[in-house]
């Protein structure tokens, strides 16, 4: 929920903005741990019915905007009104004017930046507020910029790569629908009708066909109930370990899904690093961002053994999880001390190995999709053209 609010800083300021919270009582509470008495605090009127999305690719531009300006000598909040006046999306003009105002107020950035999680993740926030430690914050604008653009190819990478054997597979259930529902009932009563025994596929595929026309609200309702049972399974402990243990497990797709996944957390964490972040920290955020219970258990785990004495490449020296090449290219990061220089070229090296297995997986899943389809088609038709034979030989 959005909130304005207009309260009064310990320097007696008075201030106005918005702040994003789950009810009233947490933006109270927020508003309070940032050392403000609250003046004025209410829901904030919703201004469209449906307001527009911010993009990734917006918080990108903004973010190398904002690295530009404060390394030309611009102040923050001059840079972040200045970006203010030239955005054109109305949802993120809100949060960035919001964010000017709690800068001006005197409020860190990266306290600003916190209130609003979907747009700035933790990785994000983290790094500002290690830049605000070093007074090195548009070098470190720049670097997150970099690190976003990483991300956001990946992603289009890997969605690029399932889109195809995902239009297969819709294009499949249409076709096979069509047909059971449309075209063979055509052919129905002429088989009956001329008293012909039927061979066992076209009997089966003459089953299914009237199940499906006799009974197609019951389908439809299964099918909505298996996508709602999905999406429920996604918030129960149980159910998000069977889906991410398929995922990893998958023949074809699992091996692909590991490389993004450890891609993933080993940039973070060397990013994290490199930047000056914790190594307590930058594991917890590798953990938080991996996507995966079983690899957010991982880094749990090494995290509860760092604080122990152990070393990374030890905890992680037998875990399955982790190529055992890898964690030898940890371990040699940590006895030279260049544990985020040796992170960040293995994730550039993983990068490329995620872009070679997208590659191999979807020259898999092709003629895959192509035979399932042919196969499923092919049934429907000989179903069709054995009573055909069948009576063409009858005098």
């Amino acid at each position: 929920m959005d909130f304005t609010y207009r309260v009064r800083d310990p320097l007696g300021a008075i201030h106005d903005g918005n702040i994003e919270a789950a009810d009233a009582e947490a933006a109270n509470q927020q508003l309070r741990r940032d050392g403000f008495h609250i003046l004025q605090l209410d829901e904030a009127e919703v201004g469209d019915l449906f307001p527009r999305r911010v993009t990734r690719n917006e918080i990108i531009y903004v973010t190398n905007q904002l690295a530009i300006m404060v390394d030309t000598g611009i102040s923050l909040s001059t840079a972040l009104a200045s970006i203010v006046e030239q955005e054109s999306n109305p949802t993120f003009r809100k949060v960035l004017l919001d964010l000017k105002n709690s800068v001006e107020g005197g409020q860190d950035f990266s306290s600003a930046l916190s209130r609003y999680p979907k747009l700035f993740d933790k990785t994000y926030v983290s790094l500002i507020k290690a830049s605000e430690a070093t007074g090195s914050l548009g070098a470190m604008l720049e670097r997150i910029g970099s690190y976003l653009r990483k991300e956001l190819e990946m992603r289009g990478k890997v969605r690029a790569a399932m889109a195809y054997p995902a239009v297969m597979l819709v294009l499949a259930t249409g076709v096979t629908i069509f047909l059971l529902t449309y075209i063979l009932p055509k052919f129905t009563p002429l088989f009956k009708a001329k008293g012909t025994k039927l061979p066992g596929p076209t009997l089966i595929m003459m089953t299914v066909s009237e199940n499906l026309l006799a009974w197609w609200y019951l389908w439809l309702i299964g099918a909505i109930a298996l996508v709602v049972a999905l999406q429920y399974a996604k918030n129960t402990i149980a159910g998000r370990r069977v889906i991410d243990w398929l995922k990893i497990n998958a023949p074809i797709i699992g091996p692909m899904l590991r490389k993004v996944i450890i891609s993933r957390s080993i940039r973070t964490l060397g990013t994290m690093l490199a930047n000056g972040v914790a190594i307590i920290d930058s594991i917890r955020l590798a953990s938080q961002i991996a996507g995966n219970v079983f690899y957010e258990e991982m880094w749990q785990h090494v995290l509860e053994e760092l604080t122990c004495g152990k070393r990374i490449c030890e905890v992680l020296r037998n875990n399955p999880l982790m190529p055992r090449v890898l964690v030898q290219m940890i371990g040699s990061g940590e006895e030279t001390g260049k544990l985020d220089f040796v992170l960040e070229r293995v994730s550039g090296y993983y990068d490329q190995e995620v872009e070679t297995s997208l590659k191999a997986t979807t020259a898999m899943i092709e003629p895959i999709m192509i035979s399932v389809m042919g196969a499923v088609i092919g049934t429907i038709g000989l179903a069709l053209l054995l009573p055909i034979f069948s009576l063409s030989r009858q005098p």
